[in-house]
Formats: C-alpha cells, sequence, structure tokens
C-alpha cells in the first residue's frame, strides 16, 4: 500500500443533524484497512485509538481554533459574506443552510484541500499518494465497499503523478451554485459551469497536492476577495475547468452519490473523463512555432546597436525568429545607418516615413504579424535589453532573478504550455512593477467603479500609495522559473504574443488614436471578461538601458 487516507471530524451543532450519526459513519470510515492521518479534537482522540492501530495510523490533535488559524487569512471575509443580506437572499435555501447558519461550516470544508497538504508534510509513512474522505461518506457509500473491497487501494491507479482526482456531477443552475452567484463562477471557470466537483473524496500524489494546494488558495483568496462564495466544491470546480488535464474527473450520476465510482472501483470500470486538450510541456517547441521579433527605433542608430548586441548573448533570440526593424526616423542619414544595421545582422528594413509615433508604430507592427505566417511575436522598443549572464547573481528591486538562461525557448514553452494571449518578460519596469495594478488609472471611471466600488477615485495628482493591486489567480513554474497568470496590465515592454492575443487586442478593436494608456484600458477590460489571458514572468530579464536621448519634445505616441 503506497496510500494515506485523510480525514476529520467537529462537532459544529449542526441543527438538523445528530452528532451521533456522524460518530457512527465515522466508526465505519476508521474500520477502513489504509493507513489513516486523522484530525480530532483532543477529546476524540480515544475514540480513534478505540478503532485504529498506531502502527497505521497519525492523529493530529486539531480543535476548531486550530482550524481558525488554519483558515485564518480568509476567516473574515468568508463571514462578511455569510452574514450579508445579499448572499442568503441569493438562493431561498441559503437561509436554512449550515453555510449561513454555522459560523464554522465553510471554514471547516473549505480547509480540507489545506490539511489534505499539511498531511503530506506531516505523516511520518514514506507514502506518495494522499486522499482527503469525509468523515461521514459512508451515509452515501456502502462500508463494505471501503473495508472489504479495499477500492480506496485502486485510487491510485487512475491518475498520473502530477494529476488529481476529482469526482463531478452534472449541475444545472441559473443563479447560484452553493450561494455561489452562477455569472461570476462562470467568469472564474472561463466556461459555462454545467458541473459541480464534489468535496467527499478527493486527491493524488503529494506533489500535485503541494501544486494544487497554492492554486486552490489563489482561487479562494480571489473569489472571497470579489464578494463571492460557495463551498470548497465551487473552487475545484473552478480549477477543473481552469486545468481539465491536471484535474481530472469521474462523472457521477445527477444525484451526486459517490456510490457510483465506488461500485466502478470495486469492478475495475471506472474510467475518467476525457480532456478536451491534454496540455504538454513541448521540449523542442522552438522547431514547431514561427516567431517574429519586431524592434521600433527613432533617430538613434547607436542605441539599436547597443541593444541588438545584448540580444547576441542570448540564445535562439538573433537565430531563431523572423527580425524587422520598423523604423520612425526623420533624419535621412539615420535612417541609412539604421538600415545598414539590419543588413548586418539579417534583419528585415521597414521604414515608417516620418515619426509616427510610438503607439502608432506599435499598431503598424500588430497588423503586419496579423498578415504574416508567424505564430507569435515578441515586441521591442531599442532600448529594452537583455541582460546577460553577468547578471547572474543580482536581483531587481522587486527581489527576482535578473537573469535566466535560454530564456527564449522558455517564454514559448510557457505561452503554449498556458495557452496565453500574452506574456511579459519583465515584472519590474522604470517606473514601476507588475504588483501594482496600473490599469486602474486608466480605466474609464464607470468601469472604475465597477471593478474596484470601494476604491474607485484618482489621486489628485501624481500616484495613489494605495493603488489597487494585481490579482494573480496561479503562480507555476517550468524549468525552475516562476511565472504568475491572472490581471497582467498591458503596456509597451517587451511581450510574447500569441497569434490569437494580437488579434483580440490589436485588430479586433482598431483605436484611430492609439495611447499606451488605452491600449491599456482596452487590454484590461478584455482580461476582466476572460477574453484575454496574459501572465508575467516572476523574474526581471529585460531592463531598460538608454544610452543616447533625444529632445522630449521628439517623442510621439501616436
Amino acid at each position: 500500500m503506497n496510500t494515506t487516507i485523510v480525514t476529520g471530524l467537529w462537532d459544529i451543532n449542526r441543527h438538523n443533524r445528530s452528532f451521533d450519526t456522524y460518530i457512527e459513519a465515522f466508526a465505519k470510515v476508521l474500520a477502513i484497512p489504509q493507513r489513516m492521518y486523522v484530525y480530532v479534537p483532543e477529546y476524540l482522540e480515544d475514540f480513534v485509538w478505540q478503532h485504529r492501530d498506531s502502527s497505521n495510523t497519525q492523529v493530529k490533535v486539531c480543535e476548531l481554533e486550530e482550524i481558525k488559524r488554519i483558515y485564518e487569512p480568509f476567516w473574515d471575509k468568508t463571514q462578511e459574506i455569510r452574514t450579508s443580506e445579499e448572499w442568503v437572499k441569493r438562493a431561498g435555501w441559503l437561509e436554512d443552510s449550515p453555510q449561513y447558519k454555522l459560523e464554522w461550516y465553510n471554514p471547516i470544508v473549505q480547509s480540507k484541500m489545506f490539511l489534505l497538504h499539511d498531511a503530506t508534510i506531516n505523516d511520518e509513512s514514506d507514502n506518495d499518494y494522499y486522499y482527503w474522505l469525509d468523515a461521514g461518506i459512508t451515509n452515501t457509500v456502502p462500508e463494505g465497499h471501503l473495508r472489504d473491497d479495499a477500492v480506496l487501494d485502486k485510487l491510485h491507479n487512475l491518475t498520473e503523478a502530477s494529476e488529481l482526482l476529482f469526482l463531478s456531477f452534472p449541475y444545472q443552475a441559473d443563479q447560484e451554485v452553493h450561494g455561489f452567484k452562477y455569472n461570476a463562477i462562470n467568469k472564474f471557470a472561463r466556461k459555462k459551469v454545467e458541473y459541480v466537483c464534489r468535496g467527499g473524496l478527493f486527491g493524488g500524489h503529494s506533489e500535485c497536492i503541494r501544486m494544487a494546494n497554492g492554486e486552490y488558495y489563489n482561487t479562494l483568496q480571489a473569489t472571497l476577495n470579489d464578494g463571492y462564495m460557495g463551498t470548497e466544491e465551487s473552487i475545484f470546480t473552478i480549477m477543473s475547468y481552469i486545468k481539465p488535464s491536471t484535474y481530472r474527473r469521474y462523472a457521477l450520476e445527477e444525484n451526486g452519490l459517490i456510490v457510483k465510482f465506488t461500485e466502478a472501483l470495486r469492478t475495475d470500470t471506472a474510467e475518467l473523463e476525457e480532456t478536451d486538450k491534454v496540455r504538454v510541456i513541448k521540449s523542442n517547441i522552438l522547431s514547431k512555432v514561427k516567431t517574429n521579433l519586431y524592434m521600433l527605433t527613432f533617430n538613434m542608430p547607436e542605441q539599436l546597436l547597443h541593444t541588438i548586441e545584448t540580444m547576441e548573448k542570448t540564445d535562439n533570440l538573433m537565430t531563431h525568429p523572423n527580425m524587422y526593424i520598423f523604423d520612425n526616423s526623420t533624419d535621412e542619414l539615420l535612417m541609412i545607418k539604421n538600415r545598414n544595421i539590419a543588413q548586418k545582422y539579417n534583419m528585415e528594413y521597414i521604414c515608417l516615413k516620418g515619426n509616427t509615433g510610438i503607439c502608432r508604430a506599435r499598431q503598424t507592427i500588430a497588423e503586419h504579424f496579423h498578415e504574416s505566417d508567424a505564430d507569435y511575436m515578441i515586441f521591442f522598443e531599442d532600448d529594452m535589453t537583455f541582460n546577460s549572464i553577468d547578471e547572474d547573481v543580482n536581483h531587481c528591486r522587486s527581489g527576482f532573478r535578473s537573469y535566466i538562461p535560454n530564456i527564449y525557448e522558455l517564454i514559448h514553452k510557457i505561452t503554449d504550455y498556458e495557452q496565453l494571449d500574452f506574456l511579459k518578460l519583465s515584472f519590474t519596469e522604470v517606473f514601476g512593477d507588475n504588483n501594482t495594478q496600473w490599469a486602474w488609472y486608466n480605466l474609464p471611471q464607470h468601469k472604475r467603479e465597477e471593478y474596484w466600488p470601494f476604491y474607485n477615485e484618482l489621486p489628485i495628482q501624481g500616484t495613489d500609495s494605495n493603488c489597487p493591486t494585481t490579482k494573480f489567480d496561479t503562480i507555476d513554474v517550468i524549468d525552475g522559473v516562476s511565472y504568475a497568470i491572472g490581471e497582467v496590465y498591458y503596456c509597451n515592454w517587451p511581450l510574447l504574443i500569441s497569434k490569437e492575443g494580437n488579434k483580440k487586442m490589436f485588430i479586433d478593436v482598431k483605436f484611430k488614436y492609439p495611447f499606451e494608456q488605452t491600449q491599456m484600458s482596452h487590454i484590461f477590460q478584455l482580461t476582466k471578461e476572460q477574453k484575454v489571458r496574459p501572465a508575467v514572468l516572476l523574474a526581471s530579464p529585460i531592463w531598460h538601458d538608454r544610452i543616447k536621448f533625444y529632445e522630449p519634445e521628439e517623442r510621439k505616441e501616436n
């Protein structure tokens, strides 16, 4: 056996169920033969030992106050939503539900993932697989399936080490799911929710649980902060929709009873739902995609050359993509020098015939990419340089790495695997960083009021020290480099943009007078509508390195 079953039981004074019924069911769960990690308050510890042996059991004394400590980042928001009239009136059944009546109900059920994760760390066995099992599950599952048929020993055969098992059942809704506003859960799930994942039995390999725990934490935080609350099942459902190839599902009947699953395990007929698209990190991705790299320059051949020389030191950057120089210069002699640089480095030279401005040129480049056969594009201004290996020991002011080896291949891996519309290549910028939500300054007032109703007033001048922070949904790692997915704002700093992302950001809607602030506002609204999926590296390998300067009055946006 390579499996530990994790469970727990607390008396929270459910008004319509005697705690004795839970004790009876708990005794049946404790009779299963697998190793168990059990959370109980001190007064129930002896009860556990009456039914278990220390050779295959570990008990963690956990009072309700310990649950509150574990759940502390979410406690106040949970109680605020639970006691709000708007939430309880969302559905007629909520007023009589334990979610509403009992302050401990949601903190306990929404801590299951945290408790499961803690068990993977603190369990003294060498087991690899961990599954949460509700203490009262035998009320709906024959105890013989669990005790005599050893179905739990078969769980780990259903998933790979990189996958987590959920059980789901069909769910039709139009107003709410377990109290979670229906149109809101659809936005978080990025699809119309047509099933709900159960919380009575779930789990997988310990490494996957640790990854899932972080994503669960972030999703729970994001939904509660936006004023939405269901149960742990709402969060599981969102996670499974976003990453169906990671959070694998067995489909139950409409009644949601888990007995269908345990019977299928008993008869060796359990099959998981197929995923629409199994995502694979492509190790040879550069042989499968085409990328255009665009560099915008203006009246500074020395600056252009300086930036290209930093790019030469970066693997694949000067050899893999189709290279373009778009020239906004106004001086014919300087245009000739820029054209010569382009020829030297085998880059196609395109003269814009005058200073069209940074954002007008940016729009022209987007249209050029749209008409090309390339899959991705990277946009650079001529003062955006790649940090060399000399910066390997340094960090940006946000504390992130300043040098990433093989960054060109890495950003393609991340963008392809996560199906991103764009990936920002640097967390820290000149005047700020991606922890601050800079789009807040540039949105129309009615959108600022919609997205941040409690903080919607701009400062009279300058920046606001209390400006909203960027909301991240997921943090993940590929090849040792972390990245964050969420409400990442667009700006003119270097990005890797997909073909579809470019279409949504620059082609479907074109502005007569494009400004960076306008594009930032537009793309952020698309992100909030779940139409654009952006991310940012948790690293800062790009820096603003201007060595030549032009007169301020020469700078144009469009």
